[in-house]
Order: C-alpha cells, then sequence, then structure tokens
C-alpha cells in the first residue's frame, strides 16, 4: 500500500502529476517544474514534506544518548530550539541516515529523519536507546510543509499571531520557535531547508495541514514538487541519501567531513573506523562536475580520471545555470582531465567546488 500524506487531495486538485517516492504517493510537479524551481530561487515556494519522519526523544539521559549515537556533538546545541545537522553511522563508519535534530531541554530532543529509511531508522534509534532508558517516540500526528526562497520567511511571518512575528522575525539559521499560526493553530517554525535559500520548515499537526496550505497560496507562496526539490538542493550542493550516500560509504566519503566532531572523549558509533579511514588516507572523493557542453549527467554514469574509474551519484540538468551538472564519486589523487561516458561517449566535464549556486546566483568558478 502506497502511504498518503494529509495533503494528498489538496495536491490532486492543483493538478499534481503524483510519483511513488520511497512508498509515499508525492507530487513530482503541478505543471512545469522550471517554473517551480525558478519561483524558489526568486520568490517562494513550498513543499509538502509530510512523509519525514519526526521523532521525539525523553529522558535524563537524552543528551548522553545522543552523544552515542551521532557523528556530530550534540554537545554544540546549548539553546532551547537550536538545530543540528548530523549523520548516524553504522560501526563500519557508514551513513544510516542524515538527519537534523532540535534541542528543547536536555532530556528532550527532536529528531527529523528521511521518508525512504523510516523503518531502519526507528529500529537503531530503538536498539541503541535501550542501554541509556530514552523513550523514542514516532509523531505521526504532525505534517510538514517547507517554505523556501528569498521572501518565503516574509509570506510565513505575515501569517504568523502579530504578537509573536517579531520573535519568529528573529530566528537564526537552524534555530526553531513555537507559534500560533492562522485561526490561532500551534506551529512549529524551523529556519532550516533543503533547497540552498533562506525559508521557514514548519511542522503542524495534520488537521490543521490543509488550512495552513491554503492560507500560504493565499500568501503568494507556489506549491512546488519534488522535482524542483531535487534539482534546487543539487544546485545548493546538498546531499540526497540513497544516492549520494549510504551505509557503505562514510562522510569523508561524502564530503561530510564539516559534520563529524571528533571532540575528546566521547565515543560515538563509528568514530574508530572513521579514524582508521582518515589516517590511511581516504580513497574515494565526492566532488562536483559541471558539463559545458549538450548533454545530461546522470546517477550511475561513468566517470574517467587519471586515477581510475568513479561513477555519478546524483546528476542533473540546473535550471539556474542552464547545464548538466552533478556530483561524482571519484578515486582520491589528481584526476587530470576527467570525462563522463555518456552512452558510450565520452564528454570532457570540469571539476568544480560546490555549491553550484548561491543566493539565487552562480557561485565563482562554475
Amino acid at each position: 500500500m502506497t502511504a498518503k500524506t494529509v495533503l494528498n487531495d489538496t495536491h490532486r486538485a492543483l493538478g499534481a502529476r503524483m510519483v511513488d517516492f520511497g512508498g509515499w504517493d508525492m507530487p513530482i510537479n503541478y505543471g512545469s517544474q522550471m517554473e517551480e524551481h525558478h519561483a524558489v530561487r526568486g520568490d517562494a515556494g513550498m513543499f509538502d514534506v509530510s512523509h519525514m519522519t519526526v521523532i521525539d526523544l525523553h529522558g535524563p539521559r537524552t543528551r548522553e544518548f545522543l552523544r552515542r549515537l551521532l557523528a556530530n556533538s550534540v554537545d554544540k546545541l546549548k539553546v532551547a530550539g537550536k538545530a543540528l545537522y548530523s549523520c548516524m553511522l553504522n560501526e563500519r563508519g557508514g551513513v544510516i541516515d542524515d538527519l537534523i535534530v532540535y534541542f528543547f531541554d536536555d532530556a528532550h530532543y527532536r529528531l527529523v529523519v528521511n521518508a525512504a529509511t523510516r523503518a531502519k531508522d526507528l529500529a537503531w534509534i530503538e536498539t541503541q536507546a535501550r542501554a541509556f532508558d530514552v523513550t523514542v517516540k514516532e509523531r505521526p500526528e504532525f505534517a510538514m510543509i517547507a517554505v523556501q526562497g528569498p521572501n518565503a520567511r516574509g509570506k510565513v511571518i505575515g501569517l504568523i499571531a502579530e504578537a509573536d512575528r517579531p520573535r519568529i522575525e528573529k530566528l537564526g539559521k537552524f534555530a526553531a520557535a513555537a507559534a500560533p499560526g492562522p485561526h490561532g493553530m500551534p506551529l512549529f517554525v524551523a529556519r532550516t531547508g533543503y533547497t540552498g535559500e533562506d525559508g521557514f520548515e514548519i511542522i503542524v499537526p495534520e488537521e490543521h495541514a490543509v488550512a495552513l496550505w491554503q492560507a500560504l497560496v493565499d500568501a503568494g507562496v507556489r506549491p512546488c514538487g519534488l522535482g524542483a526539490r531535487d534539482t534546487l538542493r543539487l544546485e545548493a550542493g546538498m546531499n540526497l541519501y540513497g544516492q549520494d550516500m549510504d551505509e557503505d560509504v562514510s562522510p569523508w566519503e561524502a564530503n561530510l567531513g564539516w559534520t563529524i566532531a571528533l571532540d575528546e572523549g566521547r565515543d560515538f558509533i563509528g568514530r574508530a573506523a572513521l579514524e582508521a579511514q582518515k589516517a590511511d588516507g581516504v580513497k574515494r572523493v565526492m566532488v562536483g562536475l559541471v558539463l559545458d557542453d549538450k548533454g545530461v549527467l546522470r546517477h550511475g554514469q561513468k566517470v574517467l580520471t587519471a586515477q581510475g574509474e568513479g561513477e555519478i551519484l546524483s546528476g542533473s540538468f540546473s535550471p539556474t545555470l542552464e547545464k548538466a551538472i552533478a556530483f561524482a564519486r571519484i578515486p582520491a589523487g589528481e584526476p587530470g582531465d576527467i570525462r563522463v561516458d555518456i552512452r558510450g561517449r565520452e564528454l570532457p566535464v570540469r571539476l568544480v567546488k560546490y555549491p553550484f549556486v548561491r543566493d539565487g546566483k552562480p557561485c565563482e568558478g562554475i
């Protein structure tokens, strides 16, 4: 049975083209993926991300538990509402999932994990939590809407109760707070996102999700599907679990070394494997590629370098750059002239530092 979010009928009424995404019936676009992409880069667009899994953790040893569970350090979270991006690793240092953790207090944290990995994530978290007597509570009664773009915050703040607007306006990046929305509905507003634009991800009780979606439409926010979400996050240099990393790929190999906190005295799961890999020298690296010729870079294509073969991970046409871009995993070392095998033709590509796009504009050297 394909799962449906509470907004499923709303998407269909808007004429969305629906696809199966990790077992969920989700909108890929509402007519034009390109227009939706540009709406987020230039104004404000929104995505139904209610398929994401919200998990609340409770117990006196919750901080201690998360110090063990995550490669990044929750000790960085000192103020209520602050958030942290981290990978959750297996003992081999492979990525079980990437997630965001929110801090309420030392005995209460919230995780938001990927939809496609829900079952294995919950099983892993519950197993690890037992030793710390931490209660793991999934929150399926919540929906989630991501509102992204240069005008996204202003449009959302206009829907917040007037007395609470200044507080939400002051939220820093990777911080969240509760506030009443339209008709007093309770919102958990997080200044996070997956597009490279500013904006909010809003957790809302399911019974208010349709009304919130409509209020956002009325405020001039454009509904967007998963197609635009994918091209936006690729331009912004953000990894997609299952495509750019998985349980056989370490954060070093996924260009996520910045999410590893090797703080003294903290033995997180996978730490020994990561330290050994670093000491031996990481054999594979993740890089950005741009194809200046005509053609499309797609997942699974062979990448040819002076050090041997690699492969395209995420690849797509970039609506902002109007050319094909991709992440690739290639052997470490000087790659020389890089080529990609596209249907038997070897096309030259440029190695670039990503993100490809920042604040709606091409980054330097792209």
